[in-house]
């Protein structure tokens, strides 16, 4: 999934690109409003992070510019001002969401995710409720969750892919480079140590016991397995 993301400051894009990496989206930026509009025009992003204070055009303008012939893209607005007027502005020119600056990264990731579900409900309405079980919890990835019970378990497009993959693959060993090409991309120069990461987190989310895991194995040296009779 593609995410334009658009701010006159490079520390700003730099800090939002990182952490959208980490959860599996592929990232395009702009530092102008009418960079913004051409990145769009020839990439055709999944969705928009704006800032509204950049030059040539304002967020507001490229926002009014794109619901002209666009009108289901999600857009969010992460922006320092802070006034209500401007938030009414924004919602009322089409956009998903307002984040004001300085923002929490979990409340960004929480609200990303969040219009990241509609965006994928939007493309493919049939599938939003297909899943696949592994063991206790059962997994949604068009809705970016599982259930385990009546528990509601948030989850990454990178960690869905995990699981997904692992899944497809039930029994047999996955190892970490295929797991690299297919939830990174292979022309992502990311390393081993990356994927352990992930599983790591992942094993918090899904686990009962994070530390003897039932669902995602280990196959030291090689990478990892889902067991579908041991889970």
């Amino acid at each position: 999934m593609k995410v334009l993301t658009a701010d006159n400051n490079p520390e700003t894009l730099d800090f939002l690109g990182e952490i959208l990496r980490k959860e599996g989206f592929t990232i395009l930026t702009a530092e102008s409003g009418s960079e913004a509009l051409a990145v769009y025009e020839a990439e055709s992003p999944d969705f928009i992070c704006l800032d509204i204070m950049m030059p040539d055009q304002n967020g507001y303008d490229v926002c009014r510019e794109i619901r002209r012939s666009n009108t289901e893209i999600p857009i969010i607005f992460i922006s320092s001002k802070s006034e209500p007027v401007d938030k009414i502005l924004g919602l009322e020119l089409g956009a998903d969401d307002y984040i004001t600056k300085p923002f929490d990264i979990g409340e960004v990731m929480a609200r990303i995710r969040a219009v990241a579900r509609r965006c994928i409900s939007r493309k493919k309405p049939e599938t939003v409720n297909e899943s696949f079980k592994m063991g206790p919890i059962e997994v949604f990835p068009n809705q970016l969750r599982a259930y385990k019970g009546e528990q509601v378990i948030d989850l990454s497009l990178r960690e869905v892919k995990i699981l997904t993959i692992l899944y497809d693959k039930k029994n047999n060993v996955v190892s970490r480079d295929d797991l690299l090409d297919y939830c990174w991309g292979a022309h992502i120069m990311a390393e081993s140590r990356t994927v352990d990461w992930h599983i790591s987190q992942l094993r918090k989310s899904i686990e009962d016991d994070p530390k003897n895991p039932l669902l995602i194995k280990t196959v030291h040296g090689v990478g990892y397995k889902y067991e579908e009779d041991a889970a």
